[in-house]
Parts: C-alpha cells; sequence; structure tokens
C-alpha cells in the first residue's frame, strides 16, 4: 500500500500541477520508482491511497498494469495516513501488508525486514534511519529488543536520533484499531497506542529521501542522478 493522498502544500512552489508523489525525477514520476523498488523484491500488487488530484495517478498507472497489479481506493474525504489504510481495507489480501509513504524512498533490504517482522509476530514494525536532525521527522526510540517505546512526530529537540523511513508492514488486525470513515493519522493517533504494545522497529543503515519540499526535491534529483551515473559506469 502507498500512501499518496496528500495535498503537498509545501512542495507547490516547486510542483503545483500534478500531486507531490508524481512529481518528475529525471522522466519518471517518484512514485514509479517506489513501485519498481518494492517490485524488485517481488511485489505484484500495489494499492494506492489517493486523495487530491488522484485522477493523475489513475490515469498514469492504468495503462500500465501488466505484469503488476494496480488498485486504486480514493478518499471521498481526507482521511490522514491512518484513516486512508482504513478506508482501502477491502483491497487488502495479505497478512501482513507492507505500507510506504508516497513521497519517501529508503533503500531498505525488505526482504529481511519482512523476516524481521514474522520471527516477532509483530503488530506493527517499522523502519528507522539515524538522523543528524529530526526536527522534521517522526523521531523513533525502542529499547534492546527492538521493541517499539516511543514515538514524536516532528518533535523539537535537535540532535542524533533514529526517525521513522515510513515504511511499515502492520498485520491486519491492526486496522480495528483504526475508526472508519474519519480522518485519522498514524503518527499522532495510532502509534502512540502502540508504545511498549507488540510493535517492533529495525533500524536501518540507509539514507531516507523525501520529497517534501523544493529543496529537498532537488537534493532526490541529484540522488537518483547518482544512482543512474552509478549504475551505468558498472554496467
Amino acid at each position: 500500500m502507498i500512501l499518496c493522498g496528500g495535498k503537498g502544500s509545501r512542495l507547490r512552489p516547486a510542483v503545483n500541477d500534478r500531486p507531490k508523489p508524481m512529481a518528475d525525477i529525471h522522466g519518471r514520476p517518484f512514485l514509479r520508482i517506489l513501485v519498481d523498488y518494492f517490485a524488485g523484491f517481488g511485489a505484484e500488487r500495489f494499492i494506492f491511497c489517493t486523495g487530491y488530484r488522484a485522477d493523475a495517478i489513475r490515469d498514469y498507472f492504468t495503462n500500465r498494469q501488466a505484469p503488476l497489479q494496480f488498485v486504486f481506493s480514493e478518499e471521498p474525504i481526507f482521511l490522514g495516513t491512518a484513516g486512508g489504510l482504513r478506508h482501502a481495507q477491502r483491497f487488502i489480501h495479505s497478512d501482513p501488508f507492507l505500507v510506504t509513504n508516497g513521497d519517501s524512498f529508503c533503500p531498505a533490504n525488505l526482504a529481511w525486514f519482512y523476516y524481521f517482522h514474522s520471527l516477532r509476530r509483530a503488530l506493527m514494525s517499522m523502519i528507522a534511519v539515524k538522523s543528524d536532525d529530526p526536527v522534521d521527522y517522526g523521531s523513533v526510540t525502542f529499547d534492546d529488543g527492538l521493541r517499539f517505546t516511543g514515538f514524536a512526530e516532528k518533535a523539537c529537540e535537535r540532535g542524533p536520533s533514529h526517525v521513522n523511513a515510513g515504511i511499515y508492514l502492520f498485520s491486519r488486525d491492526l486496522l480495528a484499531l483504526i475508526p472508519a470513515g474519519r480522518p485519522w493519522s498514524l503518527e499522532f493517533d495510532l502509534f502512540p497506542k502502540l508504545v511498549h504494545g507488540p510493535g517492533y522497529v529495525l533500524p536501518c543503515n540507509a539514507n531516507c529521501i523525501d520529497i517534501g519540499t523544493p529543496e529537498r526535491l532537488a537534493a532526490a534529483r541529484q540522488y537518483f542522478a547518482a544512482q543512474t551515473a552509478t549504475v551505468g559506469v558498472g554496467s
């Protein structure tokens, strides 16, 4: 499941003709980069939780079905990151199911992440990366057993910490914690309920790239240009 229903107001000065996840990265929508990466780990079916300018996402992926399957869950009103998942419940076939933000990319090993989650029989697992400046992200804490112990979205404290990479594995049972038909947030509403519960954090030694502002979009373009150049040299 890819969460791509937000308006992307902060990115509007640079991208004002499409939803944020469809921002152009060297001729490809950012969302296509996410799909290709997840498909590389065997994902075959993608549910897009859409809202703002949903038609742009639907029009692009409808003509690109084979060999992947794309499902569109359009929110009738803004439902937030958790509410969008709950609205799409009827489309979820797997248990657990994988969720990612539509405006960030983390080159994590998803096969290992699935093994990590399954071994612990977790209700929720999230990937976290190190950051020297977590102010604009969700700070994550966990104990020596990697059990989830705390979450603070866009905390004011500065300094090194682990932050939410926006990639999760959820048990279907978790959906029962999300009320239907009204806005609900993973970060502010759901995660606080899971502290010291059956949730786990997998620390990942990787960069997390997001496109939430014009400056970060420019940095993302530089990152993917460098990745393309590296692949080209080695091939």
